[in-house]
């Protein structure tokens, strides 16, 4: 379990990206890092919804640096200008969480839509190609950068119904893992000065989905307060330690 403490530490300074800011998830990630006085810079798709998330980080951490981004991901050149434009206007970048998500999915693996695959292919790899590409080397600059990719548990146990869900969780995976593994040679001897790491969760949950499923037990699901705070927890081990590794929020499979 990856745990973190409030207040000054790491992260306090630190300048951290959030991909996918817009959702639950993200939500919960820009409150927890500004709480942790890091300087919050989120992208979404959805540029209400990224107004409104960061309004909240704001208001709830009065004179916390949280800004928003409409950022196409699922383009190579607006993702590597996102990164140089964020590591001009601060400085340096120490983070880059993706929590760009999505699901498809069907009762039986007969019945797969092999179009699902395509839109997951986007939301769940290219994305991770594009920012992994266009932070990379911000990253190593930093001195203390992290990478951190939320995967779920089916990537590694696929099921009938997940096929196209797996399969491109699992290739994340393996895509974030090469970063590692370039962390891990550029540092040489003193070992990676940055790391890549994997937060893994059976499925998330908040309270709005509580509300509207009172009786859901959902067993086994992260709160999205519980991720966000494994977020910040990456920066509080040393890169070595959390390099390349699959941190597992919910039990292995």
């Amino acid at each position: 379990m990856v745990t973190s403490t409030g207040g000054k530490g790491p992260l306090e300074g630190a300048v951290v990206a959030v991909a996918g800011a817009a959702g639950p998830a993200g939500r919960a990630t820009l409150l927890r890092l500004a709480e942790a006085g890091a300087v919050v810079v989120g992208s979404d798709a959805h540029p209400e919804r990224l107004a409104e998330a960061v309004d909240a980080a704001r208001y709830a951490h009065g004179g916390a640096t949280v800004i928003g981004e409409t950022v196409d991901l699922l383009d190579l050149d607006q993702a590597r200008e996102w990164a140089a434009r964020t590591e001009k206007e601060f400085g340096r970048i120490d983070g880059l969480v993706h929590l760009v998500g999505g699901w498809r999915g069907s009762a039986t693996f007969g019945e797969t839509d092999i179009s699902d695959w395509d839109t997951l292919h986007k939301l769940l790899i290219r994305t991770v190609q594009h920012t992994s590409l266009a932070f990379h080397e911000p990253l190593q600059r930093s001195g203390n950068g992290r990478y951190v990719l939320i995967s779920a548990a089916g990537a590694s146990k696929p099921t009938a119904g997940n096929a196209a869900y797996a399969a491109s969780k699992a290739a994340a995976e393996a895509w974030t893992l090469a970063l590692a593994d370039a962390f891990r040679k550029e540092g040489g001897e003193e070992g990676p000065r940055a790391a890549a790491a994997i937060l893994i969760v059976k499925a998330l949950v908040n309270d709005q989905m509580r509300a509207e499923r009172p009786n859901a037990k959902f067993a086994g699901f992260t709160d999205v307060t519980e991720l966000a705070e494994a977020i910040a927890g990456v920066w509080n081990r040393p890169a070595q330690e959390v390099n390349g590794k699959r941190l597992w929020l919910t039990p292995e499979p």
